[in-house]
């Protein structure tokens, strides 16, 4: 991919974000793609250093086949939301985590259509 195009697929052309009904974020990129994030897969996928270690921790478990035990998790929303320069937004969530600053070019990563996720596995990511 040539780098106008990469440039494209990394910037937004509009950002929605839906607080109040609880939708999540939609974002129409340059390049003419949509992706859709609801808060929770957000919230999962939060790139914060606490988040991060939390994974990671949590895959040396499974590594070791220690049993992830499933907990109940009220459903995450968005309490707000808030733009970080031109490169990023940052989300308050319901269970009093606000920490991760999530860039565009993250979410464009992160992008949960199955277009993505089928360029994603093409590309070995």
């Amino acid at each position: 991919m040539n780098s106008r195009a990469t440039e494209l697929k990394r910037r937004p052309a509009k950002v929605k974000i839906y607080v109040s009904t609880g939708e999540g974020v939609e974002i129409d990129w340059a390049d003419g793609h949509v992706s859709r994030y609801d808060f929770p897969f957000l919230r999962d996928s939060c790139p914060c250093a606490v988040c991060n270690d939390e994974r990671e921790k949590k895959e040396r478990e499974k590594s070791k086949g220690l049993p992830a035990l499933p907990m109940f998790k009220e459903r995450v929303k968005a309490r707000g939301a808030k733009p970080i320069g031109n490169y990023a937004i940052q989300i308050d969530f319901s269970d009093n985590h606000a920490t991760g600053i999530y860039s565009f070019e993250y979410l464009r990563s992160i992008c949960p259509c199955a277009d993505c996720a089928k360029e994603a596995r093409a590309s070995g990511s």
